[in-house]
């Protein structure tokens, strides 16, 4: 823990790579974990994967949002001990940018500005036929499959779904922001969802810290890697960071 408050003293490019890990001390589930979504949906009629896919919003809209509602929007929760210090970070001057993988928008409501959202966000929600756009009360505030209140059109979330591409302005710019920070601080992330794990590899700087749970492929390949809870690590690595010398 020492080593890692040195490191964040020391520097000030830093960027944040993220995953669902984040987010779980808020009271969001992950995926792929043994209390994941994955796990604990994976008797139902259709698979997660497939509830969460292109296909099943196009073709089962109404399965879609039925599942879409109870199990990937979570308005009353929290940011959390990461996404504070992270924000406290970005403050001082020492984090350049979170590139995150989560789409509930905790990192934006604990005060980071520069978030860049790989797979979109619940917050953001518009409607296919004349684009007009909604946040995420209009989507709760409906039942069934949410229609436009000015046209009548269905209403997509502006999340990436299964099947579907990440935005190339939004991986393009996470490479930069990576490919020129001095430390990137990877937490709460497998490193096995692609292509958002690929991102790593652009990293040319000089610590590449790796915080999670469980053991991650890159972490043979990491200057310090800590297995704990993320929000403890990093509110503590945290605590006494200041402006830059």
């Amino acid at each position: 823990m020492s080593e890692l408050s040195d490191i964040i003293q020391q520097h000030h490019d830093i960027v944040f790579f993220g995953g669902a890990g984040v987010s779980t001390e808020s009271g969001i589930p992950d995926f792929r974990s043994s209390t994941g979504l994955y796990t604990t949906h994976s008797g139902g009629k259709y698979p997660p994967e497939y509830l969460l896919s292109h296909t099943c919003f196009t073709m089962k809209t109404a399965e879609f949002y039925d599942f879409y509602r109870r199990n990937m929007l979570y308005a009353d929760v929290k940011p959390n001990a990461a996404h504070l210090a992270l924000a406290k970070l970005e403050a001082a001057g020492r984090l350049r940018a979170v590139v995150t993988q989560n789409i509930d928008g905790l990192h934006q409501r604990a005060g980071s500005k520069n978030v860049i959202e790989l797979h979109g966000s619940v917050h953001r929600n518009c409607c296919q036929t004349c684009d007009a756009n909604y946040g995420l009360d209009f989507i709760l505030h409906t039942e069934g499959v949410p229609h436009c209140p000015a046209c009548g059109g269905i209403v997509k979330p502006d999340v990436v779904l299964y099947e579907e591409t990440l935005n190339s302005e939004d991986i393009g710019a996470a490479v930069d922001h990576i490919s020129r920070a001095e430390v990137l601080i990877v937490g709460g992330t497998s490193l096995n969802v692609y292509p958002a794990a690929s991102l790593v590899q652009y990293y040319r700087g000089d610590y590449l810290v790796l915080i999670n749970k469980s053991a991650t492929p890159c972490d043979a390949s990491a200057n310090l890697v800590i297995h704990d809870s993320l929000g403890r690590v990093l509110q503590e690595a945290c605590a006494s960071v200041g402006p830059p010398g």
